[in-house]
């Protein structure tokens, strides 16, 4: 059975034409409709993408498919193209290069882990992921992939010891110390009031 049905784009294509996309969204003093164009092709690549790696309705996904995706992914550095492109990309594309993260992360070999092995070799993934948290746009899709990483003992591991994850953790300790604050304030104006 071929891999690729007539019509259908090889995993290369797939992965050219997400990037050039996202070249052009990125770009400044580009044409509006050429901008609208780019972002419709992104959200088509990445459509595609996840219908390779997840299957669809009817079709389980092709292990030989998922594989050249997956090399294609890796030789491209597709993960940190697109987190830096994030807050671009539309909500249904966010929540699809959530599913392609989550898939291809889980992708077994063996005993091998690849795509885990890929981002410990580029912690660089992990910070993004982490600092991503500090836009309320991709806060969302940046923590869905940072706990689906953290059940890797090795990622887990690069987070736990950089730090972002500490400044991350003092700056979440900080908001709430100050919500905190700002809620006894509250109280204390309003008991005043009272008398």
């Amino acid at each position: 059975m071929p891999l690729f049905k007539q019509g259908h784009k090889s995993p290369n294509e797939v992965v050219k034409n997400l990037k050039s996309a996202i070249l052009i969204v990125s770009q400044q003093n580009v044409p509006s409709k050429r901008i609208d164009k780019a972002n419709e092709d992104m959200s088509k690549n990445l459509l595609t993408m996840k219908h390779m790696v997840c299957g669809t309705d009817g079709h389980e996904p092709q292990a030989e498919l998922v594989a050249q995706l997956s090399q294609e992914v890796f030789n491209n550095e597709i993960f940190e193209i697109v987190l830096n492109a994030l807050p671009c990309i539309d909500f249904e594309g966010k929540k699809d290069f959530c599913q392609i993260f989550q898939n291809l992360l889980r992708r077994q070999i063996g005993t091998r882990l690849p795509t885990v092995d890929h981002v410990c070799a580029r912690s660089k993934l992990l910070h993004m992921l982490i600092d991503g948290y500090e836009n309320p746009e991709i806060a969302l899709c940046c923590g869905i992939m940072l706990r689906e990483c953290i059940r890797y003992d090795s990622l887990a591991s690069i987070v736990l010891n950089s730090e972002d994850f500490l400044n991350f953790l003092i700056m979440w300790k900080c908001q709430r110390l100050i919500l905190l604050l700002m809620h006894l304030l509250h109280l204390r104006i309003c008991s005043h009031d009272t008398k």
